[in-house]
């Protein structure tokens, strides 16, 4: 058929078309001539509207404003977390994977009153963006983000304990990272900054703690990202901690969880103002950071939650359906994520994401990094950093291999890897890495959770009973809130919490 013929199958049908098919074919082209100019000003035939993008135009807009800014303080988020103290820690300190800081600094914040004895001191590990701010206080009187947990007569009461908390080693909230100014080259390390690991985060804590004086804690405490950093304190330093809380969090991460996070740093590599990094003298990667967190935000939560404070309800039931935000839940997430894309560093995100990926307690895991973290120790005692050394530190980044003879790396590596060839081999593996965590444990699931699945808090249960700890206990719990019950649900977490720390 002929594409003139199209406007008389609009106007009169298929079936009155069949019959004109039958016409001469000098009679079927002056029909169709006829039928398309009359088709201009027919109702039958009408002219789409472009449709509108008001999220883009609100993303282009921004991004000719960002142009106009640049941020040169190291301090990139002071307006947003400001009054935390600094620990400066001034000798070269050696990472899990063999690189190595010039120095560091944690930034820390307290509550409560240190006794006599140094006995009553609580630590309390972060989830991957949290600050240090945990608890408002005359420093910065904004409330802390778990502002109803902390205080006294609360699940953490202040009138009985001293409490800490940090930002972790390559956070950008006061504490060296990505975004601070390597001190052997003036510039910020950005993606020259050496891969961290959980480890790392709570040696760097323990460095502090004992600057502080306390040379063991009565509790160390933590949920998700935190509730890993809790377990490798316990597992880290089992005579400097009498008892931990893990709460939402797994003794090596799973698959499931690593693809979400995975999926979070591959939107945010893709942004092109990420510039591998060097996005510091530019435009942040404002649209990365903001994807990254919405699909974070969706794992955090859980469906049924959603369901009872969403459903399927529009913003604007009156409006035409829209590829922007449209409904309630799209809107939800835009508002999440839209403030979030200018709270934190996307290389902080980058590296504490992989951090938690790489998380494993096992025996085996530990050792390998021992091993390489070990080797770049003694580099260091032996070449005692000399100014010809600090020129192979510049990028803060340390190859093990390239100033030795590397010869055990890929040994190290083989050991690992053939380490994990079974579940059956995994679990003893895992037992094997926490036999030295005997302390009263609390571990605590939430049913909905799909980040981090209860079966995984059952799992650290389970391993640690039989890596022979006789003082564990296990709460799950049947919460809507998904992966964010630490945050939201005061009565159960909070009273579980409580429970565990003022038992005698």
């Amino acid at each position: 058929m002929n594409r003139s013929h199209e406007p008389i199958v609009t106007a009169i049908g298929p079936f009155i078309f069949s019959m004109i098919l039958t016409l001469p074919k000098k009679t079927m082209n002056t029909l169709a001539k006829t039928f398309a100019s009359a088709s201009k000003n027919s109702v039958f035939y009408t002219k789409n509207s472009q449709i509108s993008f008001p999220c883009l135009d609100k993303l282009e807009q921004r991004e000719n404003k960002l142009k106009t800014e640049k941020q040169t303080s190291e301090e990139l988020f002071l307006n947003f977390v400001n009054g935390y103290n600094i620990f400066n820690y001034n000798k070269p300190f050696v990472l899990s994977h063999g690189g190595i800081l010039p120095s560091f600094k944690i930034a820390f914040e307290t509550w409560g009153t240190l006794n006599a004895d140094k006995s009553n001191a609580i630590l309390i590990h972060t989830g991957l963006s949290a600050s240090s701010h945990a608890k408002s206080h005359p420093k910065n009187t904004n409330p802390g983000w778990w502002e109803k947990f902390i205080g006294p007569g609360l699940s953490i009461d202040t009138n009985k304990y001293f409490v800490i908390c940090t930002n972790v080693l390559g956070g950008c909230y006061g504490s060296t990272g990505p975004s601070s100014f390597n001190p052997n080259t003036g510039k910020r390390y950005a993606s020259n900054f050496p891969i961290i690991n959980i480890y790392d985060f709570v040696r760097a804590q323990f460095l502090l703690l004992s600057d502080l004086g306390i040379d063991r804690l009565h509790a160390s405490v933590g949920a998700s990202m935190g509730g890993m950093q809790s377990l490798a304190a316990a597992k880290l330093f089992p005579d400097r901690v009498n008892r931990f809380i893990s709460i939402s969090a797994c003794a090596l991460s799973h698959p499931y969880s690593i693809s979400l996070r995975y999926c979070q740093r591959q939107v945010l590599l893709s942004d092109p103002n990420f510039n591998r990094g060097n996005y510091y003298d530019g435009v942040i990667p404002h649209v990365g950071m903001k994807l990254a967190r919405q699909i974070s935000t969706i794992t955090y939560r859980s469906g049924p939650e959603w369901e009872l404070r969403f459903g399927r309800n529009r913003s604007n039931p009156n409006s035409e359906p829209s590829f922007c935000p449209d409904y309630l839940v799209e809107t939800y997430l835009d508002h999440k994520s839209e403030r979030f894309c200018f709270e934190y560093d996307a290389n902080s995100l980058l590296y504490i994401s992989k951090a938690m990926d790489m998380f494993d307690v096992s025996a085996s895991n530990f050792k390998y990094l021992e091993k390489k973290r070990q080797k770049a120790l003694t580099l260091i005692q032996d070449r005692a950093i000399d100014d010809s050394h600090n020129n192979n530190m510049k990028s803060g980044y340390f190859d093990i291999d390239a100033t030795s003879d590397g010869a055990e790396a890929p040994a190290f590596e083989a050991e690992y890897r053939e380490s994990i060839n079974s579940q059956k081999h995994m679990q003893d593996d895992l037992v094997a890495g926490l036999e030295s965590v005997t302390m009263p444990a609390l571990i605590i699931g939430v049913q909905t959770d799909i980040l981090f699945p209860s079966s995984q808090q059952k799992e650290m249960a389970k391993i640690l009973k039989l890596s022979g700890n006789k003082s564990v206990t296990y709460y799950e719990l049947d919460s809507l809130y998904g992966h964010d019950t630490f945050l939201i649900d005061l009565v159960n977490v909070g009273a579980a919490i409580k429970g565990h720390l003022d038992h005698s």
